[in-house]
């Protein structure tokens, strides 16, 4: 991979890293030094992951929790290994009864969107295969901060901050009385700096490090999981817990500029970069900051996501082909709706008829991509009393209508925002990147293997570059840091553009690169409090 990792064309506090022996990457100082004790500890990138992972739902709680999904990309021994940690809706809640309680389309907050919670299992499954340290293990650093105390980071406080807002309507109601009781204990979020210890949490992180897990899913914790949904009206049983197990998966891939560019298949939006990125082949960008650079990259994309949120569903319900979306033929087709004017969004017929992000990389050649995530800040706002653990809203993605393969049906997972990635070429990886925050993920993925391929940028400068996110219709937010020429000239195309000051809705990604020599080169997000922590 061709780049000058002396050179930054970005302002930046930050500057790329060198290592050899081991390396963890991510949005939390403290987490990702809980990664590299595990290192230090003769783990590989897998341990350093699943601690860092774990370690992440205690200090920034705001983004991830005990309830979180996640899915993970994990290159052993020159194969790489996709699992999907996301859960299905429980068996109990039906189209019918989202309808019958006066919801047009699936709430963000409360019981209804609440997904088997997959995170716990996709732990014990990388450990179980993959792990070396014992699993018990992985939980120290995390528990440290748990029962002992840690001072809350910047972002972490912004994000918290937003959430008394956010849940102050709820306040009165039983079912979030956990939230309140865990997260604002004393009517606040708190400061900068300020100590945050989370002592339920702890008791359930010491549960699940003795059981690996199984209590979560099949024994006490399940029970108490159980107890307050009928309690307050909710519709997740022990049943769907006990029934639930995070998959291995087979990662889906397209070639870009002599590499490939990995991710998960659906029911994640991995795919949806994928697709961008096949439309972006047919044009070739000379410089990025040009306006034909920005604007075509906006209407690739925004051809992509409509395909993505028409077709992307649980795969077992999906009428089309993953093959068919991915095809070169049909991204031909689809750039040629690309010309000078902004496009007005429409799906094609590909067929032939509040997240924290995380990469690893040791010593052996053994990496990690991984993400995890409640989706919307803490979630649905329900949190068993007790025990920390905060349940996601996932289920906030479902469709309600009939008609779209990604409509809400039990048993069924939802159409999934949280994609780790990955990159190889000629059969040896060159390794895992992030870009966390909902939407924007397959719109960062793109614009970060762009940056790399095509711009030949280092990692840092790859991730501190300025972003857009294509929002809906021809609306599309941009970074203050865009040239204001390039911005006017996206106007008079018809795109209908917002510039953002505050950069925390672009997305917060981090990369690990290994050279062909071993070194590994890694860079965190300067969105968000991240670091590279590396020997």
């Amino acid at each position: 991979m061709e780049f000058d990792a002396s050179v930054y064309p970005y302002p930046s506090r930050r500057r790329t890293i060198f290592a050899r022996n081991g390396m963890v990457c991510t949005g939390q100082p403290l987490a990702a030094q809980a990664g590299l004790r595990m290192l230090l500890q003769g783990g590989n990138a897998i341990d350093a992951a699943l601690a860092t992972a774990i370690c992440l739902t205690v200090v920034e709680p705001n983004c991830n929790g005990l309830g979180s999904d996640a899915f993970a990309l994990v290159w052993v021994k020159d194969h790489l290994y996709g699992l999907n940690g996301s859960g299905p809706a429980p068996g109990l809640l039906t189209r019918d009864k989202v309808l019958a309680a006066g919801h047009k389309e699936m709430p963000q907050r409360g019981w209804i969107p609440v997904t088997v919670p997959g995170a716990v299992s996709a732990w014990a499954e990388l450990h179980r295969r993959f792990g070396r340290l014992p699993f018990a293990k992985l939980f120290e650093p995390a528990l440290e901060y748990a029962r002992n105390g840690y001072p809350v980071s910047p972002t972490v406080r912004m994000l918290w901050k937003a959430a008394e807002d956010i849940f102050a309507p709820y306040r009165d109601d039983p079912a979030f009385a956990g939230f309140f009781a865990t997260f604002l204990p004393k009517g606040a979020a708190p400061e900068v700096g300020e100590t945050v210890t989370l002592p339920d949490h702890a008791k359930t992180l010491e549960l699940l490090a003795r059981t690996e897990g199984e209590a979560f899913y099949r024994g006490a914790l399940a029970e108490q999981m159980d107890q307050f949904s009928r309690a307050t009206g909710g519709f997740l049983r022990k049943e769907d817990l006990a029934g639930y197990r995070a998959q291995w998966v087979e990662p889906i891939r397209t070639d870009y500029r002599g590499y490939d560019v990995w991710e998960i298949p659906p029911n994640g939006h991995g795919i949806t970069a994928l697709m961008a990125l096949n439309i972006m082949k047919g044009f070739h960008l000379e410089q990025r900051e040009t306006l034909d650079s920005y604007h075509k990259q906006i209407e690739a994309m925004k051809l992509a996501f409509s395909d993505a949120r028409h077709y992307v569903a649980d795969p077992r319900f999906m009428h089309t082909r993953v093959e068919d979306m991915l095809s070169q033929a049909y991204a031909d087709q689809r750039r040629t709706l690309i010309g000078e004017q902004a496009l007005e969004p429409r799906w094609g017929k590909p067929f032939s008829g509040g997240t924290v992000y995380l990469c690893t990389a040791d010593g052996e050649g053994n990496m990690v991509s991984f993400i995890q995530s409640n989706f919307r800040g803490f979630g649905s706002g329900i949190v068993i009393p007790g025990t920390g653990i905060a349940l996601n809203d996932r289920g906030n993605n479902f469709s309600l209508d009939p008609a779209m393969d990604n409509c809400l049906a039990p048993g069924k997972k939802p159409y999934h925002t949280i994609i780790p990635g990955f990159l190889t070429k000629d059969g040896k990886a060159v390794g895992p990147f992030g870009v966390m925050g909902g939407f924007m993920q397959p719109q960062g993925h793109l614009q970060v293997i762009l940056n790399t391929l095509d711009f030949h940028m280092n990692p840092q400068a790859a991730l501190d570059a300025p972003r857009w996110q294509w929002i809906e219709g021809k609306k599309v937010e941009v970074e203050a840091q865009v040239d204001p020429a390039i911005v006017e000239g996206l106007r008079a195309r018809g795109h209908e553009i917002t510039v953002k000051k505050d950069r925390s809705t672009f997305g917060r990604g981090q990369i690990i690169w290994r050279r062909e020599d071993g070194t590994l080169v890694g860079a965190t997000e300067g969105r968000t409090d991240g670091t590279v922590a590396a020997f």
